[in-house]
């Protein structure tokens, strides 16, 4: 088995590496530091899973998740992150994502998420299966964040923890002008005025 883990941190991809051999001894662990080694090991080499970062540096993992996806669309790929199920969790799942882990439980539900995968299911937990029976539920409900798409969402989590347009540009390789207009689609999606109140909002419901 080849597993590959993203992570910007070497010492969470050792601790990763590991826990995983322990129970795979004769896995290939590979390892990316970002989201443009991700990618480029997802084109160089076969992988049977991939577990990765939802915060790195440069590109966010939603979008090394759509890349990933669009160069080996049934390889799954599991996404962590230190972030409550309840506010990222659905939006991975809907992005293609096979699960959703948080980083605080990881040691208990890595190896349980990695053997559902394999077997061609997603792992969904208690939480998201709860967040995501609710969005079924009541489809017009308005979250604000929820109503956003997977790149005005990196887009706003990056102006409301006080990066300037041109900085989100250089960071998702993107033009300022591109910038420019998402921010405008995240302010009126949102209804609100400025970057203060998107750091406000993105603090009091727990996305920074």
């Amino acid at each position: 088995m080849k597993i590959l883990i993203a992570d910007d941190h070497a010492i969470v991809r050792r601790g990763m590496k590991q826990l995983l051999l322990e129970e795979y001894p004769f896995a290939k662990i590979g390892e990316a530091d970002d989201a443009e080694n991700l990618v480029k090991e997802i084109i160089s080499d076969q992988w049977d899973i991939v577990i990765c970062d939802m915060n790195m540096p440069g590109r966010s993992g939603l979008d090394a998740l759509s890349q990933v996806k669009d160069i080996r669309p049934n390889l799954p790929v599991l996404i962590m992150s230190m972030y409550p199920e309840e506010q990222y969790g659905v939006r991975v799942i809907k992005a293609g994502a096979a699960g959703y882990l948080k980083k605080e439980s990881i040691h208990e539900e890595l190896i349980k998420a990695i053997d559902t995968v394999l077997r061609g299911k997603r792992y969904i937990t208690p939480e998201i299966a709860e967040s995501l029976a609710e969005a079924m539920l009541s489809p017009t409900a308005d979250r604000s964040h929820t109503s956003l798409s997977d790149r005005e969402f990196d887009v706003f989590k990056l102006l409301a923890s006080g990066k300037s347009v041109s900085d989100i540009a250089s960071q998702l390789s993107l033009s300022i002008t591109t910038i420019s207009t998402y921010r405008t689609r995240v302010l009126r999606k949102m209804g609100m005025k400025s970057n203060a109140e998107l750091a406000r909002y993105a603090l009091e419901n727990n996305l920074l």
